[in-house]
């Protein structure tokens, strides 16, 4: 099987990591791809967000799947430049991936869906933002309702604050705060079929204990040993399946991975977000953990031939990953620096997978992004894995460079 990825981030080497240890892949391929990714697949210059440039791709390349992995290249309808040209493609129309491109139309879904989540008020004017800010009090959650590369949420007790973020907007979620632990569940489906992965847990401020400003994600790790019993089953009943019915039924089938960021409060299980793509870095975790080979689930999601396959395999083990980031990430990272010690992480149990990285006029891996990289280790339990990410991130050398030091480790105690 001949598949392109398209995307350039560490979503994209974890999935191009997997899809090359696919024995029934012959050739793999990533537009635009990056540094990192170009050590496992050919990488070809292309606009990501030009549906018709990457269908042109895929037919030069005789792509038999194509896999689209970034959230703005979906909401621009690439996929279905894609599926027009007849070619699998997996990933959501850019109708349907409204459901991350626009907040306020999640809202909607989940409210035909009958699915739990936050109360909330759609604000384009600062008077309904105050009323909404006032209704609700701290702490305020404030959401761009527009794509917002996982920074467009302000969860502050500072009420000047949540407003400032709400008039930068043009139109802004305002929702109640959902207390208890944050899960990301991913799930395959074809718009009909709803396949759940393992849960995750992802750290989105950017310092030690969920200080500092939001941030893209920091970390994430593998299996939760506090998650209930029968969570992935209640939320595939509650959420998943109620969300993919309720899209098919409006005429704009879901087909490709729905991510649903969930909040298991004091009054049950809550959507926080829906994602209409594989999450960073969760996607590094949960991946690392699968075992059944992930080309041929992507094509049948893409074919709409998920109910004929056998239930996915999983490592028993626990996988963890840690974000390193550039200085001055998230207001404003610095790059262009050299980026050293990426060849002996793999000598400490571990491996890296590029984000933001690019390779300089003499070769070497330079920093062209705010989130580097990320540094990705399995092992028998938490506190094994955990380790071995550590002591691989500590191999990295990068001028600035910045990280948590907790990921995983509540988890792991």
């Amino acid at each position: 099987m001949k598949v392109l990825v398209i995307g350039g981030g560490a979503r994209e080497h974890a999935l191009c990591r997997s899809l090359s240890q696919d024995p029934a892949v012959t050739e793999l391929h990533c537009a635009p791809g990056n540094a990192g990714i170009a050590q496992v697949a050919t990488v070809h210059p292309v606009d990501q967000l030009d549906g018709a440039a990457v269908a042109a791709l895929a037919r030069r390349l005789g792509s038999e799947l194509v896999v689209v992995g970034p959230e703005a290249p979906l909401v621009a309808g690439v996929s279905d430049a894609v599926r027009a040209a007849g070619i699998p493609v997996f990933g959501p129309s850019g109708e349907a991936a409204q459901l991350e491109g626009s907040k306020a139309f999640a809202k909607d879904v989940m409210a035909g869906a009958g699915v739990p989540t936050a109360r909330s008020y759609v604000c384009v004017t600062e008077a309904e933002a105050v009323e909404a800010l006032d209704a609700f009090g701290a702490p305020y959650v404030v959401k761009d309702d527009g794509l917002a590369a996982g920074k467009g949420v302000v969860v502050t007790d500072d009420r000047a604050e949540a407003l400032a973020h709400a008039l930068s907007c043009d139109r802004v979620v305002i929702e109640e705060y959902l207390d208890g632990p944050e899960v990301s569940l991913f799930a395959i489906t074809d718009g009909v079929t709803v396949l759940p992965l393992v849960p995750a847990q992802d750290f989105k401020r950017a310092l030690d204990d969920d200080q500092g400003p939001n941030t893209g994600g920091m970390g994430a790790y593998s299996p939760l040993p506090w998650a209930p019993e029968g969570l992935v089953q209640e939320v595939l009943e509650t959420v998943l399946q109620p969300t993919v019915d309720e899209l098919r039924h409006r005429g704009t089938p879901f087909s490709g991975l729905l991510y649903a960021g969930l909040a298991l409060t004091s009054r049950g299980t809550r959507v926080i977000e829906f994602n209409a793509r594989f999450g960073d870095p969760e996607t590094q975790v949960v991946l690392a953990r699968l075992r059944t080979p992930l080309a041929g689930v992507l094509l049948a999601a893409a074919d709409g031939t998920l109910d004929t396959l056998e239930p996915l395999r999983w490592d028993e083990g626990a996988a963890v990953t840690v974000v390193v980031a550039s200085e001055g990430y998230p207001a404003a990272p610095r790059t262009g620096d050299p980026i050293g010690g990426l060849d002996e992480v793999e000598a400490e149990g571990a491996y890296v997978l590029h984000a933001g990285t690019a390779t300089g006029p003499d070769g070497e891996v330079l920093s062209s992004g705010g989130r580097v990289l990320s540094v990705t280790a399995t092992g028998a339990d938490l506190a094994a894995a955990r380790e071995l990410a550590y002591r691989g991130v500590a191999r990295i050398s990068l001028k600035g460079c910045q990280y948590r030091s907790d990921i995983a480790l509540r988890a792991a105690r």
